[in-house]
């Protein structure tokens, strides 16, 4: 066979294999849930050789999505790592054949603990499946090599319905995209989940602040000394009002002239685009999470967004920039 359609052949294998698993999702998979949610320990999943690869992936999977557990190789296991497993714990067990001896060796040690024991294996009839407390069965027609010897297609299902388990305990956990952040805190995932706003804004006289009344030569001076791009403006009680760019400078200066000096900052706000068409400023909380700032920015295709107390008085700006340097965009 040509080694290109060999290659769309094993995709074709392994696709057909994952499908298959969708009406595996039932009563043993409930179950299996069942058993790990109410479990007071960890998830112990164990398998040897390629199985043991798999199985390494699905402990990280777990663990990362709430689920805390651990791979343990079964050959250590049997030199002293066995004592890693309590009581209250719950093994998972990856072996296609159902037959590995180097797992069935362990099988009486959790037998004392009374730690449940659930198999994933495409041998629903072999010895560790008769042995195990539940079976998931991981059917497999062959594997994608020619020989039908390499594991390729019974590991790539295991995988997927280790996936799919911890996406499920995920679920039945209420696992929050907070919860993730707080265990992924160096990672890109976890910077946007985990700043607020208030980590990131310019507060307190870094924020430019005018009153409606002020005149422009005084607004330009605030939006000068703090280099901001832009000034809030704000009424006798201190609430934001409106806000003026750097860009609506410029255009009232095109439009206006020299002029531009007579006018109080809130004629100017009326005068700018927001202000004709009475849009409110956009504003966020700064107990928000700077991830809903870059969504809002986003969306609105602007730089700056106003930070604003319950009052909604200004307390600071959140720049694009600096949710760049973040790294939360």
């Amino acid at each position: 066979m040509d080694p290109l359609e060999r290659a769309r052949e094993v995709l074709r294998i392994e696709a057909r294999a994952v499908a298959s698993l969708e009406d595996k999702i039932g009563e043993a998979f409930g179950r299996a849930l069942e058993i790990i949610v109410s479990s007071r320990g960890r998830v112990i999943v164990t398998g040897i050789g390629k199985s043991g690869l798999i199985a390494r992936k699905i402990a990280a999977t777990l663990t990362s999505t709430g689920t805390p557990a651990f791979y343990l190789h079964p050959a250590e296991a049997m030199h002293g790592d066995v004592g890693m497993v309590c009581r209250g714990d719950v093994v998972l067990v990856l072996s296609k054949s159902g037959s590995t001896d180097e797992v069935f060796s362990l099988l009486p040690t959790f037998k004392r603990l009374g730690v449940p024991v659930i198999t994933m294996t495409s041998s629903p009839d072999s010895p560790l499946a008769r042995q195990s407390d539940l079976v998931l069965e991981v059917p497999v027609e062959r594997e994608a090599c020619p020989f039908d010897l390499v594991p390729t297609t019974s590991t790539t299902a295991m995988l997927a319905l280790g996936d799919a388990l911890a996406v499920a305990l995920l679920e039945a956990r209420s696992f929050t995209e907070e919860d993730f952040a707080l265990l992924h805190p160096g990672g890109s995932i976890g910077r946007k989940l985990l700043w607020l706003v208030e980590d990131i804004m310019f507060k307190g006289e870094e924020v430019p602040i005018v009153k409606e009344w002020d005149r422009m030569g005084d607004v330009i001076l605030e939006m000068t000394s703090k280099a901001l791009g832009m000034t809030c403006i704000v009424d006798g009680e201190g609430k934001l009002t409106g806000i003026l760019t750097d860009g609506d400078l410029r255009r009232l200066l095109e439009r206006v002239g020299d002029g531009v000096l007579l006018l109080t900052a809130k004629e100017a706000y009326l005068k700018s685009p927001r202000g004709t068409e009475r849009t409110p400023p956009l504003t966020i909380g700064p107990e928000e999470l700077a991830a809903k700032a870059v969504k809002i920015m986003q969306e609105h295709m602007i730089t700056e967004l106003i930070v604003v107390d319950y009052e909604e008085r200004p307390i600071g700006v959140v720049k694009w920039v600096e949710l760049a340097k973040a790294g939360v965009v």
